[in-house]
Formats: structure tokens, C-alpha cells, sequence
């Protein structure tokens, strides 16, 4: 969200949760000059997320950028969301305006799998043939749909790991360290921009090299 911000985009911000989270975000786009609001409904709810859609579109005019990133990565459980039930909402939108971006966060175990991780890791690989599927089918459109897989990154996700795990996960990673949540986003943002226009079904890994 700062990200695109960053870069002239409206940002709606949404939230399930934590409002207070998703207010400091929104503080943080408007004291930089950026535009930015907040709206709260779960992404797993078919009509909420309609709603929301119709919303933003009355207030915005379009929505031009989608990206999915609402999940949890507790093992053995499955992603708390429906993404092909939040895609298709805004898919029919993006149609209509002839444009789009969208843009869901995959993980590089959907690619290479992990021990203890298999929901997870379905997940994650579902949502990878989902993209490539959704990008045939939005193309003529002039729809692009494309997924990010990080590998290690330093979020409160990683923070609780104990230092011996953290070694030992770097260890696997060529460039020898845990990526920063900035470069998720810079990815996402490339994605989104005009310079990405002749990528779609793309899958691009941004892991220092951990699954080549």
C-alpha cells in the first residue's frame, strides 16, 4: 500500500481485523502526500466483497489495481479466504473498463512444496494455476494477471522464528539472507505499472535465490 501510494495510486486499504493497523497505514500514505482510505469486510464473504466493489467504483469511478494478499500461514491449515470468489467480482469490473491489473501473492512453497505444509502449500499452488488461468481468459481484454512468491521475508510472520531456524533457513537461501517486505512490494508495484504491460501469467519469485 505505502508503495504504490508512493507512486500516485489511490489506495483503498482493506481490513479484517485490525483497524488500528490498517489507520496507521492510511496515517502514513497522508503524511507523505499520498491518498488513502480504509474499508473493513472479509474477502471471504461473496456479497461483502461486491459491495465493496460497487462502493469503491462509485467513489473512484474504476478500480484498476487489485492485489490479493489477505491469508495465514499456520501449518496445516488453508489460506482463511476465497481469492477466485473475490477475483471474479473484480474481474467483471476490470472487464468493463477494458484495463486492469491483478496481482495475487502466491509462495514459493506452491512451487517447490514443504514438509508439514501441505494445505498450505495447495494453496499457494492453487493460486498460481488460477492466475495463469484467469490470465488467458482477461487477456483480450486488456486484463493482466500476474502472482508474486516470496520466500523468506522479515515480517511478524518470521520475527517469531528462534535464531537457530533463522540460520538455518538462510542457509538454504543463495544470496544468504531473509528479504525485507519492500521488495515484495516493488515487485507488486512493477507489476501494476505500465512497464509490466507485456507481462501476464507470470509467476515471479522473490526469494534471494531460494527455489531456482
Amino acid at each position: 500500500a505505502l508503495e504504490l501510494a508512493s507512486r500516485g495510486a489511490a489506495v483503498v486499504i482493506n481490513y479484517n481485523g485490525s483497524e488500528e493497523r490498517a489507520k496507521e497505514v492510511q496515517k502514513e500514505i497522508e503524511e507523505k502526500g499520498g491518498e488513502a482510505e480504509i474499508r473493513q469486510w472479509n474477502v471471504a464473504d461473496f456479497a461483502a466483497c461486491e459491495k465493496a466493489v460497487k462502493d469503491i467504483v462509485k467513489t473512484h469511478g474504476s478500480i484498476d489495481i487489485l492485489v490479493n494478499n489477505a491469508g495465514i500461514t499456520k501449518d496445516g491449515l488453508l489460506m482463511g479466504m476465497s481469492e477466485s470468489d473475490f477475483d471474479s467480482v473484480i474481474s467483471r469490473q476490470m472487464l468493463r473498463q477494458r484495463c486492469g491489473r491483478i496481482i495475487s501473492m502466491a509462495s514459493v512453497v506452491g512451487i517447490a512444496g514443504n514438509a508439514g505444509q501441505a494445505n498450505y502449500a495447495a494453496s499457494k499452488a492453487g493460486i498460481i494455476g488460477m492466475t495463469k488461468s484467469a490470465a488467458r481468459e482477461l487477456a483480450s481484454r486488456g486484463v493482466t494477471v500476474n502472482a508474486v512468491a516470496p520466500g523468506f521475508i522479515e515480517t511478524e510472520m518470521t520475527a517469531v522464528l528462534s535464531e537457530e531456524v533463522k540460520k538455518a533457513s538462510a542457509a538454504q537461501i543463495p544470496l544468504g539472507y531473509f528479504g525485507k517486505p519492500e521488495d515484495i512490494a516493488k515487485t507488486v508495484a512493477f507489476l501494476a505499472s505500465d512497464d509490466a504491460a507485456y507481462i501476464t501469467g507470470q509467476v515471479i519469485q522473490v526469494d534471494g535465490g531460494m527455489v531456482i
